[in-house]
């Protein structure tokens, strides 16, 4: 049953195709908040319309001047589905055109070296005490450790709670990721003893419900925190920065623990057929075409192993000219 309350004359379409989606394995928890968001919208501005019409749809899927391209295209089809739903109910409603919006500009993914990761954890492990954040020092070396070498996003990170962490087993409970899958992402010895260490000076009297990096007030720490602190440690560690929206950012951990990951096998000379679905699970990619991603940056980062990649993985490989990241 959805939790959320819809009020405009579409309500009862909105819980039956949230339902419909549920009853199939989805989560469909964001996308119930932009519906929420899309029946306010419809109350306030065209509370006589009894059907999507083509202004309606326009209107709701224009980008607003703060929102990126991605974001507004998310919103825009996410109401499409709705009225494809609508008219398969045999509800005339318009299907706004979502192939016309604008695409997000794709980052080209930054990895780092082995000299900059040695510079940079330096840093965060230099990071002094605060009164106004206690934990601040603590925290820091920590979070950026499960970043880098468990290569999670940084919102599974924040909100991951302490009974999320098994400290006997050595792993990480990650719930509900951006593709709505749940998984237990294993973390190695040296690891977990830092997450034990760390839990005996934090979380001695927290429950299970506690955020494993929590503020001050108890709730997660914000990703604006996090980028502040990692803004900090690059200046520190002399590492440029491109500007907003070039990087290096936060999520280079990911990409650049995969890009390690796929090294390391290669090097190792370990059976990628095998190994190479188990680092797809791992990240929590939904699909193939996301762990490929990595093979090509693998490839063009070390050219010293791209002819066994190449063997193993030729129609994977993404060419040249693809660019850009394709895991979110």
């Amino acid at each position: 049953m959805n939790e959320i309350a819809y009020e405009s004359v579409f309500a009862l379409y909105i819980e039956k195709l949230i339902a419909q989606k549920r009853s199939i394995g989805y989560k469909y928890k964001c996308q119930a908040e932009i519906f929420k968001r899309f029946d306010s919208f419809c109350l306030q501005k065209y509370p006589g319309e009894t059907s999507i019409t083509k202004e309606m749809a326009e209107e709701w899927s224009a980008k607003s001047p703060v929102e990126k391209e991605g974001t507004t295209r998310v919103r825009a089809t996410i109401v499409s589905h709705l009225a494809i739903y609508m008219n398969r109910l045999g509800i005339k409603a318009y299907v706004f055109p979502t192939n016309s919006l604008p695409k997000e500009k794709k980052y080209i993914s930054y990895i780092y070296s082995d000299d900059e990761l040695t510079r940079l954890f330096k840093q965060i492990d230099n990071c002094k005490y605060s009164s106004i954040v206690p934990f601040r020092h603590l925290i820091m070396p920590v979070l950026f450790r499960i970043l880098y070498c468990c290569g999670i996003r940084l919102g599974e990170a924040l909100r991951l709670k302490f009974g999320d962490i098994d400290l006997n087993n050595g792993t990480l409970t990650v719930l509900d990721s951006k593709y709505g899958n749940d998984r237990i992402v294993p973390m190695t010895s040296a690891l977990t003893e830092i997450c034990v260490d760390y839990s005996e000076k934090v979380h001695k009297l927290s429950n299970f419900n506690a955020y494993f990096f929590s503020a001050p007030s108890g709730d997660r720490i914000t990703d604006i925190n996090i980028y502040t602190n990692f803004r900090r440690f690059m200046r520190r560690s002399a590492i440029s920065h491109g500007g907003r929206g070039k990087g290096p950012r936060i999520y280079d951990f990911r990409h650049t623990f995969a890009v390690n990951c796929l090294r390391k096998m290669v090097v190792e000379g370990k059976d990628m057929n095998a190994y190479y679905p188990v680092l797809k699970t791992y990240m929590g990619h939904s699909l193939f075409k996301y762990t490929a991603y990595y093979l090509k940056l693998t490839k063009n980062m070390y050219p010293n192993i791209s002819a066994k990649l190449e063997a193993a993985f030729g129609d994977l490989i993404l060419s040249p000219n693809d660019g850009g990241e394709l895991d979110g």
